[in-house]
């Protein structure tokens, strides 16, 4: 008897047999994303095929076209997801400390760049939509897309941290803080722990924050 088959025979015996069947296609699906982004996030996109994908998620190809339309489809996805994360950890972070915007570009830094800390697309193998930048060609426009919106949005929140903080030129002082936060980043892959620049990057923030001051 097919797959198809017995998907059908079990709608039509029970829907409790029904159930079982979406459920068991939903938990696969998943265990081929999760596989998806640990690999891609650990070798890249690129060097990553759906043959390795569906071994790695112990199935095959046909249930990977079933659960994704391509493997762009899939990349474009794990894109989406690490900026889910990212801004998750961002809004956290900010948000101990309401109306103080000082204090919230603090706790961004410490969040992101604190050793075994924030989310991983920070550390570890630097950033992921980053790598990606430098690894898709230039017609993937929907994965262009989403790189070039999330850093525009990363851009436009700290320039409207330093608005809030009252510097004097909002627009250059957010703009350093994203390259502070960049940069840091990237000596991360470097330098382990806090034995790198990042071990002063919030006494760093705090002068930075201080000369813009109005």
């Amino acid at each position: 008897m097919s797959s198809q088959a017995r998907v059908a025979r079990a709608k039509n015996s029970s829907p409790a047999a029904a159930l079982a069947i979406t459920a068991g296609k939903v938990r696969m699906r998943d265990r081929i994303f999760e596989t998806a982004c640990e690999l891609f996030y650990q070798h890249g996109i690129r060097a990553v095929g759906v043959d390795a994908i569906t071994a790695g998620a112990g199935t095959n190809k046909t249930t990977f076209y079933r659960s994704f339309a391509s493997k762009e489809a899939l990349v474009a996805e794990y894109l989406r997801e690490q900026v889910r994360q990212y801004f998750k950890v961002w809004d956290e972070a900010v948000g101990q400390f309401p109306k103080q915007p000082k204090k919230q570009v603090e706790a961004l830094f410490e969040r992101f760049l604190r050793p075994n800390d924030g989310p991983r697309c920070q550390y570890e193998r630097g950033c992921a939509l980053g790598n990606a930048a430098v690894e898709i060609a230039e017609e993937d426009a929907e994965l262009e897309r989403i790189i070039a919106e999330y850093k525009a949005e990363i851009r436009a929140r700290f320039r409207k941290l330093a608005r809030d903080a009252g510097a004097r030129d909002p627009g250059v002082l957010g703009d350093t803080l994203m390259l502070l936060m960049e940069g840091g980043a990237a000596t991360r892959l470097t330098f382990s722990d806090r034995t790198g620049p990042a071990a002063s990057i919030v006494k760093a923030v705090r002068a930075l924050m201080a000369a813009h001051a109005a």
